[in-house]
């Protein structure tokens, strides 16, 4: 178990993706069959009541593989680079 997750993170447990095959949110390429699994994924975490949670666990990881909170991890890679807002 990753160390960052904690029993207070229980929200693994409503995702939306517990009902799907765990594959389908690591798909083995981003082209061909690889992105049809990743865009289906990014869909199904669109419809996800704890989305949000489980994006800022990814991030929170660096969790290098598969779609966590809609994202895949080009994407994450990007978001970490983007500069924090700075508060006024």
């Amino acid at each position: 178990m990753n160390r960052l997750y904690h029993d207070s993170e229980d929200w693994v447990e409503q995702g939306a993706c517990r009902q799907y095959d765990p594959e389908l949110f690591f798909p083995v390429s981003t082209t061909g069959p690889g992105q049809n699994d990743a865009e289906l994924a990014k869909a199904i975490c669109r419809t996800c009541a704890v989305r949000s949670e489980c994006l800022s666990w990814a991030l929170r990881a660096g969790e290098p593989h598969g779609v966590w909170g809609g994202t895949t991890p080009e994407d994450r890679r990007y978001m970490r680079r983007q500069p924090l807002p700075v508060a006024s």
